[in-house]
């Protein structure tokens, strides 16, 4: 019968509009409910997945098309910033409680910054994250535009970094005014190379004048958009930066048990009845979410390529052993 993961995969799907999950996810049910001896239960549930994609098929050419998502870069602001329209959840990340929380205080202050705003106050934007490399910073931000329904945009550090003097500056008004202009998400992913100390002896003229016009223009910056300033070297930030956000959150190498929630969420459609998750917890010691997820999706990719739905105790404990290897 359905897992309880597979059970909150079935109404996530549901809830995003997202058909193609929904289906597969049912066939999975289906599978797992024939091995377990539910032969007549597994045959319905196929019956009835198959009537709906039918269905589906058969009221498509009257949908129409697809909209088109109201926001989209234009001008010099295209070359500046992507934009995508993500359905990622924080119930979807494995978090340490702590930050869960702090994330879905976020969450409330975004949703009532209406109320807040009534009584002189500013709902909770600016947020700042640090943290190793592939603990969940980037998802945040996916994460937090799901909930809110709102597109992320992410800025082209490349792009908007020149070496001519002035220039920088002005393409950073640029995206301050967007964020003014257009709500959304807005994050300035590897953020030290924008925010370094201006104390660094190596520094140069022109990037201490960059870090001032963007203090600046956060500092004046009230709109409802969120900015976001993610870092794998909060150290290497100017400390006047710290000041100027809202929050500072920290994302930490995962906990035994966030691992096994990441192993446990990344595996959930096919069978782990042979895992030792207490041991595989061990073995994902001191690797981040991301080299945990994808040990996951190559354990997986085994059993995939060798027909069967059940993921080896072996197998993933090699994948784990691998990534570790691999930044050793």
């Amino acid at each position: 019968m359905a897992t309880a993961d597979q059970v909150k995969a079935l109404i996530r799907s549901h809830a995003d509009g997202d058909d193609s999950r929904f289906y597969a996810i049912a066939m999975q049910v289906a599978a797992q409910a024939a091995r377990s001896g539910h032969g007549k239960f597994a045959q319905e549930l196929r019956d009835l997945v198959d009537k709906a994609k039918e269905r589906a098929r058969a009221i498509e050419p009257t949908r129409g098309p697809k909209p088109v998502p109201l926001a989209q870069p234009r001008g010099e602001l295209a070359g500046l910033v992507t934009v995508g329209y993500p359905k990622t959840r924080v119930g979807d990340m494995a978090l340490a409680d702590a930050l869960r929380a702090r994330l879905e205080r976020v969450l409330t202050e975004q949703r009532e910054r209406g109320r807040i705003r009534d009584h002189g106050f500013a709902p909770m934007r600016k947020l700042l994250l640090v943290g190793p490399p592939g603990t969940g910073k980037t998802m945040t931000a996916a994460a937090l535009a799901g909930e809110l329904g709102l597109p992320l945009f992410g800025i082209q550090l490349d792009s908007l970094i020149s070496k001519y003097m002035g220039e920088t500056a002005a393409k950073l008004r640029i995206v301050f005014d967007a964020i003014q202009s257009s709500r959304g998400v807005y994050l300035f992913d590897e953020f030290d190379a924008l925010g370094g100390d201006r104390a660094t002896k190596n520094d140069v003229g022109e990037i201490r004048r960059v870090l001032n016009s963007f203090l600046q223009f956060l500092e004046q910056d009230d709109s409802d958009s969120l900015v976001l300033g993610a870092t794998n070297h909060a150290a290497l930030l100017d400390r006047a930066l710290f000041r100027r956000f809202d929050a500072l959150l920290e994302y930490d190498l995962p906990t035994a048990d966030v691992a096994a929630r990441v192993m446990r969420g990344r595996l959930a459609l096919l069978d782990t009845s042979a895992i030792d998750w207490a041991r595989a917890s061990v073995a994902a010691a001191g690797l981040s979410h991301a080299e945990i997820a994808m040990a996951c999706e190559q354990a997986a990719k085994n059993a995939i390529l060798d027909h069967s739905t059940a993921v080896r105790d072996s197998e993933l404990a090699l994948a784990l052993e691998e990534r570790r290897s691999s930044h050793a």
